[in-house]
């Protein structure tokens, strides 16, 4: 028997204070809060197409430690998003790339986790392979 991935159920964020984090996510991303994890500090957020969880870490016996590569949110424009979110405090760490397929704009969470806007403007086969 051979095991088959068919997909990817949902991507865990580690966070120090879930109220800030689920404040975070829900308001100033504007993702749709789906499931909470009963009466932990724990909650799911859906992004059209992979969940984004979000995990007190102590709560789960876990030593709190953020992620190190971000997490690339799709957006139809990364400029906008980008000055959407400036607008409402969020500084990002450098400068949009263009990476001469996809632009990228790089900021983080409350706690730290690096979070990235992405738009792919090439087509997913175009470039050096």
């Amino acid at each position: 028997m051979n095991m088959q991935v068919t997909g990817v159920d949902f991507m865990a964020l580690p966070t120090q204070d879930f109220e800030a984090s689920k404040e975070f996510y829900e308001n100033v991303l504007g993702l749709e809060p789906s499931k909470r994890w009963g009466q932990m500090p724990a909650m799911e957020f859906e992004t059209g197409n992979l969940t984004i969880a979000i995990m007190q870490s102590d709560a789960f016996g876990q030593e709190f430690r953020k992620n190190a590569a971000p997490v690339a949110f799709h957006v139809d424009d990364v400029a906008a998003a980008r000055g959407e979110l400036e607008a409402k405090g969020i500084d990002f760490v450098a400068d949009t790339m263009d990476s001469g397929v996809c632009h990228m704009a790089i900021f983080t969470d409350p706690d730290g986790n690096p979070l990235m806007l992405h738009h792919r403007y090439a087509p997913k086969d175009a470039g050096p392979h």
